[in-house]
């Protein structure tokens, strides 16, 4: 993901591959399976240009990382979400902390609260 994060536009199995290739071993055939299992999940998005496939990412690192924590917390029931986000709140750093007061009151202002 964090290589079409990085690219301007789409990117062929190929392109993806070579990027990969410099920091990790990986096959060609594995890198194209995962995009195309990224792809049924609709995490990336695909579009045929000749023979060959063209991936990108359908939101950005903070769109995705976003979706992914409110997924986690609509499975839990109210008690557990309360909890789970008290465990997150208690590994924090201060920075952290002041960063998530400040989006809140951010928040709360918006929509007249």
């Amino acid at each position: 993901m964090d290589v079409l994060w990085d690219s301007d536009g789409d990117l062929s199995v190929r392109e993806v591959h070579e990027r990969l290739d410099v920091e990790r071993d990986l096959a060609y055939t594995t890198v194209m399976t995962v995009l195309d299992r990224l792809a049924k999940k609709k995490v990336v998005s695909r579009a045929r240009d000749g023979r060959a496939w063209r991936y990108s990412a359908v939101g950005s690192r903070e769109e995705m990382t976003a979706a992914s924590m409110r997924t986690t917390l609509e499975t839990l029931d109210s008690s557990d979400r309360k909890a789970a986000m008290l465990h997150f709140i208690g590994g924090a750093s201060e920075q952290e902390i002041a960063d998530l007061q400040a989006l809140l009151e951010a928040n709360s202002r918006k929509s007249g609260g």
